[in-house]
């Protein structure tokens, strides 16, 4: 799975990394290291003007933890931050979504963990790993959204609507196997375009944009266990443990 994850650029540089067409900068995201669940993340999305229905590229802030449109509340988006690409097309939750929602989550690089045993001196931990294309490129997840209404809200209150989104994953290989089953997908530059057309629809087609992250080219390193509480923050999370744990 992916659990957790940072994006630290800057909201101008993501404009111009994917070649955004609307972006409003009063909706500002700080930079983050410890990127969690239910957290407001940066997505790259197409969507029609709503005055002169125009399709345009986006950068919107969206809650991550996918929320269906006929789900009862928000909590059940938690549980929802990774749709698998096996049953991606599938899912009640998600096939809506895979057919006409898509969109890029941009990410510096994700974390995943590895049990140490205890000594004799300290008990068992986990280990945060981070995993990042080697070239120090942003990485382009493919992910999904969705609209939710709350129906306890009149139509007119900001809180009435809320747009959410989840990662797509895969059964990891290469070095981020090594650390976990599971990794999140992503789409190639050269397939933006054809990933983010809502009216691009074939299931096929668009499973076959799905690819490892930076062509797999990802290095996998130990980090702060500073990481392992999410009220933490920061580059300094980047840091080598203070004790090693496993290598992968």
């Amino acid at each position: 799975m992916c659990g957790r994850y940072a994006s630290s650029r800057k909201p101008e540089d993501l404009v111009e990394a994917f070649q955004v067409d609307r972006w409003n900068p009063t909706e500002a995201l700080a930079p983050s290291w410890n990127v969690a669940p239910t957290d407001d993340v940066w997505a790259v999305l197409e969507r029609a003007d709503r005055e002169t229905g125009e399709l345009g590229r986006e950068l919107r802030a969206l809650r991550w933890g996918l929320v269906p449109s006929w789900a009862k509340d928000l909590t059940v988006g938690s549980r929802m931050i990774n749709a698998r690409l096996e049953t991606v097309h599938e899912k009640p939750a998600y096939r809506r979504a895979f057919a006409k929602r898509r969109c890029l989550l941009p990410a510096d690089g994700y974390y995943e963990w590895t049990a140490v045993p205890a000594t004799a001196d300290r008990k068992t931990y986990k280990q945060p790993w981070y995993v990042a294309p080697e070239d120090g490129a942003p990485m382009a997840m493919a992910g999904l959204y969705e609209w939710w209404r709350d129906k306890s809200r009149d139509d007119d209150d900001p809180l009435a609507w809320w747009a959410t989104c989840t990662i797509i994953t895969t059964e990891a290989t290469d070095a981020a196997g090594r650390v976990h089953p599971r990794m999140p997908l992503a789409i190639a530059p050269a397939d933006f375009e054809a990933w983010l057309d809502p009216a691009h629809q074939d299931p096929d087609e668009l499973r076959a944009l799905l690819t490892e992250p930076a062509a797999g080219h990802l290095g996998v390193r130990q980090v702060s266990l500073a990481v392992n509480n999410v009220r933490n923050n920061g580059p300094h999370l980047l840091d080598p443990p203070d004790q090693p744990g496993p290598t992968a």
